[in-house]
Order: structure tokens, then sequence, then C-alpha cells
């Protein structure tokens, strides 16, 4: 699937799933990339940043730019797909912020959206897999909700596979997996700007 499928897609369903995004190559580079260290996921944003591990489980690593070459390449392909939506869909994105994020068996991520309208500056939402060998029997399903709560999708952290979404648009949620799951979370926003400072990425 090209960018402009996906582009195609958003514009239609508000949600897209492609699979290879990522070649094995890529998913094995980016597997190599994986920290040693992790931090507890936090929700909310700046002050209001907290743990709940009531709500979510799973642990993350902020990328960073320079820190390997496979992240680079990632980032550059990842900024390629950026200038694809603001060049047709003139969503205005100016940054990406990704991090790998880490479920042992049993973590979870409870129901949430990744934006609320208008409070917000994320406005697409990605998520890639780097799962090898991964079967439907191992867990960790990405399900995915209509506005209206009821079911949309479920999908399962496939090696590869690219999943983008409206971040306003879709409750979600990561089901407990059967054993070690990762994944790189992502998201395109906005420039908001409070008095002369741009908004913060993280």
């Amino acid at each position: 699937m090209s960018n402009l499928a996906i582009i195609d897609d958003i514009a239609t369903h508000g949600l897209s799933v492609c699979d290879g995004f990522l070649s094995a190559q890529e998913v094995h580079d980016l597997h190599t990339c994986l920290p040693a260290q992790w931090a507890q996921a936090t929700i909310g944003r700046e002050q209001k940043q907290h743990t709940n591990t009531q709500i979510r489980r799973d642990k993350i690593h902020w990328l960073e730019r320079g820190s390997q070459p496979a992240v680079d390449a990632l980032l550059a392909k990842m900024a390629d797909l950026q200038q694809a939506f603001n060049r047709h869909l003139f969503l205005g994105l100016f940054e990406y912020e990704a991090h790998f994020a880490k479920y042992n068996p049993g973590d979870f991520y409870a129901k949430h959206y990744d934006a609320f309208e208008g409070r917000s500056n994320r406005k697409v939402t990605t998520v890639l897999y780097l799962n090898e060998d991964w079967s439907e029997q191992d867990g960790g399903e990405i399900v995915i909700y209509n506005p209206d709560g009821s079911h949309r999708q479920t999908l399962w952290p496939k090696a590869g596979r690219l999943v983008t979404f409206l971040s306003e648009a879709f409750p979600h949620e990561v089901l407990p997996a059967k054993r070690q799951r990762f994944s790189i979370a992502g998201w395109y926003r906005l420039n908001g700007m409070s008095g002369q400072r741009v908004d913060p990425i993280r």
C-alpha cells in the first residue's frame, strides 16, 4: 500500500490498515534498536502527566533522531507520509512524535482516545508493529471502536503492519498479550502556540 492509498483511506474512512508498510528487514533492524531501559508509560500531558496501571501498563522509550540508523530511516519514512497528508488533505501537520512501547505478558491499555476534540494537538495516530513470528493466539490485539462506542475492528499486532487513524475519532484499547509485545506508537501533531511558545512535543 502506498502513501496515497493510506491518504485515501483516511479521507474516506478515517482509518487505514497497511500490511507490509515495514519490510521484514526493517522490522528486524528496528527490533535491534529496542532499548535496555524503559520508562513506565503515563497518561495526560505536561503538568497533568501521571501513571495509572489500572488504565495502562506498557513501558515506553521515545524515539530520538540521530540515535540509530534504523530509527532515522523510520522517521524519514514517516516524514514522507506527513508531507503526503499535508499535500493532499491540507491537515497542517507540524511534527511527528513516537515511542517504542513494550507490553509484557498481561499488560494492557484500557479503552481511550488519543485526543479529545479541540483539546489536543494530536491529529493522526500511527501504530507500527515489530512482533516477529506473532500468531493470533498470542493476543495483544488493538481493538478500535466507532465514535458511538460500537466495535469497529480488531487487529492483531502483525510485524510490519501500520495502523493509522484520526486521533479524535476512534477510541481504542490494547488487549493483554500472552508474550512480550513491541510496537511504535506515534502521532502527527498540529503546532499549538501558547503566547510565543511552541507547544512542547511531549
